[in-house]
């Protein structure tokens, strides 16, 4: 399983789900993704220490 936000791995036993209204899934594997992408509403690929950013680099 992946985080939704940062894009790492998530050990089994660890991390939160997140279901919205509207039955979408979503998976952290810390509070700090979390916050980010809920509450702070930040976009993965500008933040520049996850695999989405990295990626967008890369190109």
């Amino acid at each position: 399983m992946k985080c939704s936000f940062c894009g790492l791995t998530i050990e089994k036993g660890t991390g939160k789900i997140f279901v919205r209204k509207s039955g979408k899934i979503l998976n952290f594997c810390s509070t700090k993704c979390e916050k980010n992408l809920l509450k702070l509403k930040r976009k993965p690929r500008v933040i520049k220490w996850t695999n989405q950013h990295r990626k967008e680099v890369k190109k």
